[in-house]
């Protein structure tokens, strides 16, 4: 197996390195070469400072590959000896030529690739995919390859979080309002326009986690962090969520719908800046739910998942094709 994430930096020196291997993705920034090599060197290099600061305030680095490694051992321990789990991240290390390499050496005689992006994108888990079947065939890593495309609503994964929502709401002081924000990473609107399906599948996300939860989420929304730049990107906002809450004074429960372990997002943006932000709108109780992390009805998802991964084709996908046809930018858009 190999598990794909984002990668972060795990120490001041990386950031910038970081910054330009994010913006010199073409899945990120579309622009041709040379012109997407000197976009992504001056965004680097203007965003390097800000984002040290945010890793700061974690220590000086990024604990999502400390968090991942925990997933990959527990995954493991669930597959058993004859498995075992690679972590490929797609901007820092361990990066998927490296990966690809040991794939190899260690002998494998299949390769099962399973994001831990549960909602698919074309900036995420597509990619990881692109990245990872271009280092393995650099590597001759010529075994056959399954990969997993997408788990939404995938039963485990959905259970894991309704656990950490309702622990949430059983120290939440009885008959005060809240409103439940389920909070994703953003994502531009042209990328949604152009036919990825992240938004429809954030959304059945929600949805399955609304008929789980019941009467408790009645009245959530669903909103968008982590915004950059100067395009439109998916609304609402969750900060401008949380600022609406302020205004009609009740309090927030941020769910994060997108994020499988705690890193920057949820514990510098969520935790630090976005509490700092329902204190000063006037928000009366702010509490951020936890993520999946190594729960163990998530990783047991994932087991499931590894175990039914479709045989090799023409197209990852998980038995079927799971988004609308109108979603052109389906990793099983050709199937």
């Amino acid at each position: 197996m190999v598990l794909f994430s984002l990668g972060a930096p795990d120490n001041a020196a990386a950031v910038r390195p970081f910054l330009f291997s994010l913006f010199n993705d073409p899945a990120i920034i579309t622009l041709p070469q040379p012109l997407r090599w000197l976009v992504a060197t001056l965004i680097a290099g203007h965003r390097a400072p800000v984002a040290r600061a945010i890793y700061d305030r974690l220590g000086g680095g990024s604990p999502l590959l400390a968090n991942t490694q925990a997933q990959a051992a527990a995954l493991g321990d669930v597959l058993g000896a004859d498995h075992r789990v690679f972590i490929a991240m797609r901007y820092w290390h361990p990066l998927s030529p490296d990966v690809a390499v040991a794939v190899r050496a260690w002998g494998a005689d299949e390769v099962v690739l399973l994001p831990l992006y549960p909602q698919f994108s074309s900036t995420s888990t597509g990619s990881s995919l692109a990245a990872w079947h271009k280092a393995a065939a650099f590597a001759d890593l010529a075994v056959p390859h399954r990969a997993i495309c997408c788990y939404p609503d995938e039963p485990g994964f959905i259970a894991a979080m309704v656990a950490e929502i309702e622990r949430s709401l059983a120290r939440w002081p009885k008959g005060e309002p809240y409103r439940l924000l389920f909070s994703a990473h953003g994502l531009p609107q042209k990328t949604v326009a152009a036919g990825d399906p992240y938004q429809w599948q954030v959304e059945r996300t929600v949805a399955a986690l609304r008929s789980a939860l019941g009467v408790a989420a009645r009245g959530g929304m669903i909103c968008y962090q982590s915004r950059v730049g100067p395009l439109a990107w998916l609304e609402p906002s969750t900060d401008a969520e949380i600022r609406r809450a302020g205004k009609d004074r009740v309090g927030v429960i941020v769910v994060p719908v997108a994020f499988v372990s705690e890193h920057s997002e949820t514990l510098v943006e969520l935790d630090m800046e976005y509490r700092h932000l329902a204190e000063s709108a006037g928000v009366p109780r702010y509490v951020r739910v936890a993520t999946v992390g190594t729960a163990s009805d998530f990783i047991a998802g994932l087991a499931r998942l590894v175990r039914s991964a479709p045989r090799p084709g023409p197209a990852p996908s998980n038995d079927r094709r799971l988004c609308p046809r109108e979603f052109g930018r389906c990793a099983c858009a050709s199937s």
